[in-house]
């Protein structure tokens, strides 16, 4: 995608990617939280199904955008266009809020590795694997992103207590993605190395999603000024790395120059403040269902518009994937309590949530 993703695209308070469920205990993920709204208050003029839906096909599409932007540029600069343009959207929705960027140098510290993790690392190994696997695979693997947040509670002293089920989850997810890659085929057809470089991008959201739960959780600063600033540092970042990594660009084709727009713009700025509206309005859980659209608008995408081939082994092991993640995320036996009010409900949730994924793609 998000985000931050989301999703593959996500930012402090929400970046996507990558798009995807939340890995933390209290949420359900792509990425402090947006302000829950009561009900009735705070809501757009504008259903927000139809948002829901238009945030979905943006990140969903981001692997397209992707894919054309290497046509023309190295994926370093695909990466360093992106955050430039997804960073102008929300400064400018900064200057619209009369909302400033944080201010305490600890936070700017937090936000730096932030960015490298939720930003800077993940869309630069995005863009490098789609140069060598299809745009519907990257789709996929970064919807493993729950898996490898299941995996390092696992691993590491977390306070989310892995279950039976999202155990069960996590090798369900797993095995979807190695009938992805045709592991009865000794994964013929795949390139491994950017096969490889897509899921440790969806493994480096799911680190930095904890990493900002938490060091910013508790910063007194807007998710949205959050979000600037870690997009801030993430362009910087690139800039300096971009050259180092690759040539200068000697041509400015339109097509990929567009797409690279695109993909900021939309994928990166617009997608977060989508994000951002609709945990306040919905809540996080509703929000962030549009991991588990992102892949089938990957694919259909990337079949329609880039004439990819399509293996029966993509759906299914992309369903496989997705049921997976659906597990890991599952809370047996936390049933609704109606009466709650939507405020104490998401609150403690959408920390997590939105400051970890409305800039990934």
């Amino acid at each position: 995608m998000s985000t931050a993703t989301t999703p593959e695209q996500p930012s402090a308070s929400s970046a996507r990617t990558a798009p995807s469920p939340s890995l933390s205990s209290s949420s359900s993920t792509s990425s402090a939280s947006a302000p829950a709204a009561p009900k009735g208050q705070g809501r757009s003029a504008v259903d927000w199904r139809i948002r829901f839906g238009a945030l979905c096909l943006i990140w969903g599409c981001s692997y397209l955008f992707i894919k054309v932007g290497t046509d023309g540029f190295p994926p370093a600069f695909v990466t360093l266009g992106r955050m430039l343009f997804g960073t102008a959207v929300l400064v400018a929705a900064l200057v619209i809020k009369r909302e400033r960027l944080p201010r305490a140098p600890r936070t700017w510290a937090h936000l730096f590795v932030a960015a490298v993790l939720l930003n800077a690392l993940p869309f630069t190994l995005f863009a490098y694997a789609e140069t060598t696997i299809p745009s519907t695979l990257a789709g996929i693997c970064n919807a493993t992103t729950p898996l490898w947040g299941m995996l390092l509670s696992l691993v590491a002293l977390s306070d989310d207590r892995p279950t039976r089920r999202r155990i069960a989850g996590l090798g369900l997810g797993f095995a979807g993605v190695l009938t992805v890659l045709g592991a009865w085929q000794g994964f013929s057809g795949q390139d491994p190395a950017g096969t490889a470089m897509a899921l440790i991008a969806s493994a480096s959201y799911a680190v930095g999603w904890v990493y900002v739960r938490r060091t910013l959780s508790n910063t007194g600063d807007s998710n949205l000024s959050l979000s600037g600033g870690q997009l801030l540092m993430g362009t910087v970042q690139m800039a300096v790395a971009a050259p180092v990594l690759s040539p200068l660009p000697s041509s400015f084709p339109v097509g990929p120059l567009l797409a690279v727009f695109t993909l900021g713009a939309l994928g990166t700025g617009l997608a977060f403040l989508l994000q951002y509206g609709l945990v306040a309005e919905v809540g996080p859980t509703t929000a962030t269902l549009s991991t588990y659209f992102i892949p089938v608008v990957a694919t259909t995408a990337g079949v329609v518009f880039l004439g990819e081939d399509l293996a029966w082994n993509t759906p299914v092991g992309a369903v496989i994937v997705l049921a997976g993640a659906a597990l890991t995320q599952s809370r047996p036996g936390s049933t609704p309590k109606p009466a709650r009010p939507e405020g104490a409900r998401f609150r403690r949730a959408g920390r997590a949530t939105d400051r970890a994924g409305s800039a990934q793609s």
